[in-house]
């Protein structure tokens, strides 16, 4: 994973395309459980795996989405990071990330679709909470 710049180059030479019609998609233990954040372009944050696909494009000018992966039971003191992500969700936390996944993919849709900005603003809002007037999606309306 941490080498995933030599992948992404070959995948991108091997089919004539350039950054700008890339996403990479990938875990982020910095996020919590069910925060998607959807970006056009940036640095590598710390995430080894990113940094060699910048370095490999030779650009940080990609669209790229974390997903969250830190769930409650977390601790940067106690866990390894690496046996962490490899294992699997505790009890209640697998449906928070099948639905951050269900997001995920709305998001790509729309950046194929629509654009990085639309995308932007679906992956970037928050999980939903009861009596949302968008499934999925908490409201952005002002109530006076």
């Amino acid at each position: 994973m941490n080498a995933s710049g030599e992948a992404v180059r070959a995948l991108c030479e091997k089919n004539g395309i350039g950054p700008e019609d890339l996403c990479i998609v990938f875990d982020d233990i910095d996020l919590p459980l069910g925060i998607l954040r959807m970006r056009a372009r940036g640095t590598a944050g710390g995430q080894r795996g990113m940094r060699s696909v910048i370095e490999r494009l030779g650009t940080n000018e990609f669209a790229r989405l974390r997903v969250g992966v830190r769930g409650e039971h977390y601790s940067r003191e106690r866990d390894d990071l690496g046996d962490y992500v490899l294992e699997p969700f505790h009890r209640g936390e697998r449906k928070l990330f099948e639905k951050s996944i269900g997001r995920a993919v709305e998001a790509l849709r729309l950046w194929l679709t629509d654009g990085i900005e639309a995308a932007m603003r679906l992956a970037n809002r928050k999980p939903s909470s009861p009596g949302s007037d968008e499934p999925g999606l908490k409201s952005t309306r002002r109530t006076e």
